[in-house]
């Protein structure tokens, strides 16, 4: 279950592909998750954790609900 707080890229995209998310795939400048017909642009990695609140926009962005996310 994991709480709407800092969370590190690679725990971001475990829980996406638990949702549904297939991916990471190369695009661009960025990666980006696939569900169906969403298209969801990942934050590049870097040394520091992913803050609350790009989280709360990519949850957003996802169509996941927060109740949804600490329930996983």
């Amino acid at each position: 279950m994991p709480p709407i707080k800092p969370i590190k890229r690679r725990e971001l995209v475990y829980y996406l592909k638990k949702v549904g998310f297939d991916g990471p795939f190369s695009g661009g400048k960025h990666q980006f998750m696939e569900k169906n017909d969403l298209v969801l642009t990942l934050p590049n990695p870097h040394e520091s954790d992913i803050s609350k609140s790009l989280l709360l926009k990519i949850l957003k962005q996802a169509g996941i609900d927060k109740e949804v996310w600490t329930a996983l």
